[in-house]
């Protein structure tokens, strides 16, 4: 596929320094219905900044073209650099690989399949420069998605703010930017289960909220199902909370009680009263209910365990396949 046509441009006075202004980093999967809109979209959202930017893209395993087309992505006054991995890794690993990669005095993520509207860039722009060392975009609405999608969302927020040592700002996805100091420190975590949503709110600093509204899909389909976010879900808990342990260690607690209580109502009735012990039934239930509370406990203490063992091996988050850069064909400063 060919590289999108690009309008003839009246020389804006775009000031380039070494250092690019903006990295916005965008992570990609079988995209290729809408990186070429997106493309445009982020460099008229550029344009506006009068500074030279860079735009990298993440290829986290495509197998329909979208590496051919984005590999010929230019423009003439910001840097376009595409990395490709070798297989997909999954989005957050992506993500990982940008920000390892993002030469930006500042980073932006933002998901190819513009449900985050790249014009909201210069906003967060104009919010860092007066100070914010991270600028978190707030969905007010979140349009062309489901009841169930939008109520389960609401809902883990909740749940991770009330475990969490270090809340998330609720319906704060991974549209944000993030000062070069802040993104230092992100990939100076060295863990390989990586749930970004949490990554990304750790390192603290100053932070501002803006709010938007999220658009419905371009173009394609979502590559999240439930099975995928319930799967994140659950790397997000065990990532950055250890009360499920304390939950099922009270449960634990909470049962022997229970269970010493009733085995002195049952001596005493028998011992004082004669009354015999009886009910089938109940005993049953008694042993469903225990053997349930010690699988869930087993299986809590297990999803920990499995984190320790990934963590253990010390693999790579990604592999990185390929590499393309391509410089700016035109620049124009104001010193010439």
């Amino acid at each position: 596929m060919s590289a999108i046509p690009y309008r003839q441009y009246v020389q804006p006075k775009i000031e380039v320094k070494a250092q690019p202004l903006v990295t916005v980093i965008i992570p990609f999967l079988n995209e290729v219905d809408v990186l070429a809109v997106c493309h445009q979209r982020v460099c008229d959202a550029l344009n506006s900044l009068h500074q030279h930017c860079e735009i990298l893209y993440i290829d986290d395993g495509s197998h329909d073209g979208s590496w051919e087309l984005v590999s010929q992505l230019k423009h003439p006054f910001h840097q376009v650099r595409c990395l490709r991995l070798s297989r997909n890794f999954g989005k957050e690993a992506a993500m990982s690989a940008g920000m390892k990669a993002a030469a930006g005095r500042c980073v932006i993520l933002l998901d190819a399949d513009l449900q985050d509207p790249p014009e909201y860039i210069p906003e967060m722009v104009s919010t860092w420069q007066d100070g914010a060392q991270v600028v978190e975009m707030q969905r007010r609405e979140r349009h062309g998605e489901s009841w169930l999608k939008r109520t389960t969302a609401h809902c883990f927020y909740r749940f991770m703010t009330h475990i969490s040592d270090h809340p998330i700002t609720e319906n704060v996805g991974d549209f944000r930017l993030m000062d070069q100091k802040v993104v230092s420190v992100i990939n100076s975590l060295p863990e390989r289960t990586r749930f970004m949503k949490g990554l990304l709110a750790w390192p603290g600093f100053s932070r501002k909220v803006l709010s938007f509204d999220r658009d419905a899909r371009l173009a394609g389909n979502t590559k999240w199902n439930y099975g995928k976010l319930i799967h994140l879900a659950l790397e997000g808990i065990t990532s950055f909370s250890t009360k499920p342990l304390r939950w099922a260690t009270m449960a634990g607690l909470t049962t022997s009680l229970i269970a010493f209580i009733m085995a002195i109502v049952i001596f005493t009735k028998t011992l004082v009263w004669g009354d015999p012990v009886v009910g089938y039934p109940s005993t049953v239930l008694i042993v469903l209910f225990l053997g349930g509370i010690q699988l869930l406990s087993i299986g809590v203490l297990g999803e920990y365990v499995g984190r320790l063992f990934i963590e253990s091996k010390q693999r790579p988050l990604y592999v990185l396949m390929e590499d393309a850069m391509t410089k700016p064909t035109y620049l124009h400063s104001d010193s010439e």
